[in-house]
């Protein structure tokens, strides 16, 4: 509107420019009176000499113009509505509800529709909406959108009429308001094609090289479990399963270990891979060529990061996730995405202490080097963590350190071990403090050693996890999206029964002259017993060797039993958990704990989930639980469901065989529905066979 305001404006200048001289020249004639009257009659007359031939042909030109700028007018606006008619780029114009006003022929070769097509834009794209454009002060708005086979970007823009029509001469600045005010627009839409610009892009991520990282998870197991004469046997035939494997799809494969192998392969053969659901670890399984024990693997990938080594990076951290899982499995990282495939069997135990003793040797060195420590272990701490704690506490103690664990609600499980630890019996008035005393207590100094989990957001104060600088972490479950990222040592092994089994093998390397008393080793032992439900799950040779050390330090079987029996009403809850649990697809059972009257409601919906194992045909338990406002889910297996594939779709974790999930904001019934969909999705997917 600027514009045209500006042209008619110098129109009327050039047009009416004698106009404004004969005015100059009047002044001047009549200064030339009063100087000369015969000077200024002769102007006089030279004025009316000029007025008599220009004032006609000013009336001739000004009409003259008007014709020409009509005529052009004419023919300009034609040329513009052929122009945009015939726009190589599809346009159109919508009404304020999104109905096509007008389109070109451009449009109407790609929407299909005819010139007299009138209707809402949404028919022809469902995306954009009459709410989508009349969202308040929004005035240009974009889309990526399809249409038939290709690929467009719809460009819309809010156009109000005052910038469309000028205004008219002589309107008043307050009908010009009004116009203002009445807000009437129109929407222009480009769509400009994308479509090979994409294709472009495809086939560049595709062209893009993924690394990948193959470990033989059991290797040494294997060969020394394996003839001498069979051994170079055996490793031939996975290289080479390995290699055929990868070269279907044109990967660059290379072994740097006897163990370890290094790929290379295009982005675009990764859902390939994924499709395939890396059949390479089921088949390297069946290798039998002299070797007892089958062969695992588990497999790290790293994708889209802008550089090669960002990509080994990733792969690195996704083999040592994969691992810190129990191996067995392939681990995708995409940046923040984490994707899992496999794991299904139970990772096989290490009898080598060689571990151990190199992971005990590492936390005497921390212990020795800081003045602070605290320890701490999961939120409703269970007989397991409070053990590990009390473990590496007397382990603190015996360097001469003065710990403290970290403890904000003691469950009815804990209270008959905690009784032990007071004044009397030799121990520290603030042994235990909560969350708040910790964080005030906690610097960057300080060692926080976390235990029974590797969760940040699990532990019972992840405040001082951000404090400090050093932190150790001991766990037995498989990791999972979420974990302590800054310790600085971590030492995670999912073969393990229990943490209290891994504290009392590092507490037999940690120093010299360690000794137990009774309640110590009671609290330890305790906690194996649980979580090996009384040594009938994940039970292993270092399982009954870390039970023996704790039998010699004076841990007493008939006592660690009475202080573990239940209240009558936990006995009658779990019961109750029991009677009316359902049956779901005919191998799961499914029940609901009720929490009236319980202290530690958590703790008996898990011993129902094991109980629930012992009937014919089932083949996983899972209890719910209703406590602080959040449903938690315990879960167990024996031998043939992988739960901790359950649990983890619903945010949880655990081990194939014992899991669990919390789930907050949701009732018992939509956790229960919220487990049969994920259970669906697993049968559906094959990751669950029945």
């Amino acid at each position: 509107m600027g514009k045209q305001n500006e042209l008619t404006a110098s129109l009327r200048a050039h047009v009416r420019w004698p106009l404004q001289v004969v005015i100059i020249f009047v002044v001047a004639d009549i200064i030339s009176y009063f100087l000369s009257p015969y000077a200024g009659a002769v102007g006089s007359i030279a004025i009316g000499i000029y007025l008599v031939f220009t004032i006609p042909a000013y009336i001739r030109s000004k009409k003259q113009i008007q014709e020409l700028l009509v005529e052009f007018a004419t023919h300009y606006g034609t040329m513009q509505k052929r122009l945009l008619n015939e726009f190589e780029v599809p346009y159109a114009l919508l009404d304020e509800n999104g109905k096509i006003l007008w389109m070109n022929k451009k449009f109407q070769e790609t929407s299909g529709r005819a010139r007299t097509y009138h209707k809402s834009i949404n028919a022809i794209i469902g995306t954009i909406t009459k709410e989508w454009l009349q969202r308040e002060n929004v005035y240009t708005m974009e889309q990526h959108i399809n249409l038939g086979d290709r690929d467009y970007r719809a460009s819309i823009q809010k156009v109000f009429m005052q910038e469309v029509l000028p205004q008219a001469e002589g309107e008043s600045q307050g009908s010009k308001d009004i116009k203002q005010q009445r807000k009437d627009y129109i929407f222009t839409l480009y769509l400009f094609d994308e479509t090979r610009l994409n294709e472009y892009i495809r086939k560049n991520e595709e062209q893009r090289l993924v690394s990948a990282l193959v470990y033989i998870d059991n290797y040494d197991e294997v060969l020394d479990k394996t003839a001498d004469m069979k051994s170079s046997m055996v490793s031939a035939i996975v290289t080479r399963q390995i290699s055929d494997y990868f070269s279907k799809y044109d990967a660059i494969v290379r072994r740097t270990e006897r163990d370890k192998f290094y790929v290379v392969f295009k982005y675009a053969n990764l859902q390939s891979l994924i499709e395939d659901k890396f059949s390479l670890i089921e088949s390297v399984k069946k290798i039998k060529a002299g070797n007892e024990m089958s062969l695992t693997l588990s497999i790290g990938i790293g994708v889209n990061k802008t550089t090669y080594v960002q990509n080994y990076e990733y792969a690195r951290m996704a083999i040592d996730l994969a691992l810190g899982r129990g191996g067995d499995q392939v681990v995708i990282k995409n940046g923040d995405q984490i994707s899992y495939f496999g794991g299904k069997t139970q990772q096989i135990e290490v009898n080598t202490r060689v571990k151990a003793r190199v992971k005990a040797h590492a936390l005497r060195e921390i212990i020795e080097s800081h003045e602070h420590i605290l320890i701490m272990g999961h939120k409703i701490g269970d007989v397991d963590s409070f053990g590990a704690a009390i473990g590496l506490y007397v382990g603190a103690k015996a360097l001469g350190r003065t710990p403290k664990i970290v403890l904000n609600e003691v469950t009815s499980s804990l209270k008959p071990f905690k009784e032990f630890f007071t004044e009397e019996n030799g121990y520290e008035e603030n042994m235990f403090i909560n969350g708040e005393t910790a964080i005030d207590f906690c610097d960057a100094k300080t060692v926080v050693i976390v235990v029974d989990t590797n969760r940040p957001a699990h532990t019972e104060c992840e405040e001082i996890l951000k404090k400090s600088k050093t932190v150790v972490v001991f766990d037995h479950h498989r990791q999972g999206n979420e974990r302590i990222e800054n310790a600085v040592l971590s030492y995670i092994e999912s073969y393990a029964s229990s943490t209290c089994e891994m504290v009392a093998e590092i507490l037999q390397y940690l120093t010299d002259g360690i000794k137990l008393n009774h309640q110590e080793a009671d609290s330890i032992y305790a906690g194996i017993l649980i979580d090996t439900n009384n040594f009938m799950t994940k039970t292993g040779v270092r399982t009954f060797e870390a039970a023996a050390y704790l039998r010699r330090s004076g841990a007493e079987v008939t006592r660690v039993r009475k202080l573990l029996r239940n209240d009558m009403n936990d006995y009658k809850a779990r019961a109750e958990a029991v009677r009316h649990a359902q049956v779901y697809k005919g191998v799961f059972a499914i029940s609901i704990c009720p929490a009236d009257e319980l202290e530690s409601p958590t703790v008996v919906g898990a011993q129902a989930a094991n109980e629930l194992l012992n009937i014919i045909g089932i083949k996983a338990s899972f209890v719910l639980t209703e406590y602080n406002d959040k449903i938690y889910i315990s879960s167990r297996s024996i031998d043939e469901i992988n739960v901790q594939l359950i649990m983890e779709r619903l945010g949880g974790g655990g081990h194939l065989s014992v899991a669990g999930a919390q789930l907050e904001h949701a009732t018992l019934e939509d956790a229960e529905e919220a487990l049969k969909m994920t259970l669906n999705e697993l049968i559906e997917e094959g990751q669950i066979t029945l």
